[in-house]
């Protein structure tokens, strides 16, 4: 829990996605120790269980973004719970190590369904609710939705796209009151490439070379990313919106 927002988000309702691990369950915990109550979404149901054991303030709900009506499922569930409805963390995502000449159709469309397609329906099934609370939404990008990645174009790819989504919604809907930012996070100690099903060895192989370039000398930890998660979504931040923030302790530098 930040210090800066430890009573900001009481009585506050939130939704994260992807947060049966990694930085969906740190920003889960992080938005309930700030007094939110937070609806926790992913496919995995102990994972999940996990996650809401960590604070009785977050209930969960297990299911694929990527079904049809997922969306309209996921804000009713948030709503009917407890009426109302302030921040949603667009952080479920998942990547793909693809090659341009091992490209296969299937994987592009995985990862367009998975990283851009379900957050837009979710930001516009929670849009009216939103307009209600002065609300926010926060999407997780990557610091490679603005810079190159050799050898996994098409992951890169749907990251740029959150971002300029981003840029958009915030400028569609600044004068409606609801704030639009994204996190944009470095290498960071998470289960992305074994879901992605790459090999414990290649897996150590590309953290070490990650690790060696960025300047702070680590990889980034979940909690890192969610104490950004929980300033940018903080309700006093009412000037902030279409913002961009990279968290990747200065590999962009390189």
């Amino acid at each position: 829990m930040l210090s800066s927002t430890p009573h900001r988000f009481v009585d506050r309702v939130a939704i994260v996605t992807g947060a049966g691990s990694g930085i969906g369950r740190a920003a889960a915990i992080a938005l309930a120790g700030a007094g939110a109550h937070v609806l926790g979404v992913g496919r995995r149901v102990e994972a999940l269980e996990e996650t809401a054991g960590a604070d009785p303030h977050i209930a969960v709900l297990p299911l694929d973004l990527c079904e049809e009506g997922a969306a309209d499922t996921v804000v009713t569930e948030a709503v009917k719970r407890w009426g109302r409805l302030d921040v949603l963390v667009n952080n479920a995502g998942a990547t793909a190590v693809m090659p341009l000449a091992e490209t296969d159709r299937s994987v592009i469309t995985r990862l367009f369904e998975l990283n851009v397609t379900a957050p837009s329906m979710l930001a516009h099934a929670a849009l009216p609710h939103l307009r209600e609370s002065s609300g926010s939404i926060v999407n997780v990008s990557s610091t490679y939705g603005h810079r190159p990645l050799a050898g996994a174009a098409h992951y890169a790819a749907t990251k740029s796209a959150v971002e300029q989504l981003t840029r958009s919604w915030a400028l569609e809907l600044a004068a409606e009151g609801v704030r639009v930012n994204a996190i944009a996070p470095g290498p960071t100690r998470t289960d992305v490439l074994v879901a992605a099903g790459l090999p414990r060895d290649t897996i150590d192989e590309i953290r070490s070379h990650e690790r060696d370039r960025i300047p702070t000398g680590r990889l980034g930890d979940p909690e890192d990313i969610a104490d950004w998660i929980l300033r940018i979504a903080d309700p006093l931040g009412a000037h902030i919106t279409g913002q961009v923030l990279t968290v990747d302790g200065g590999l962009e530098l390189d």
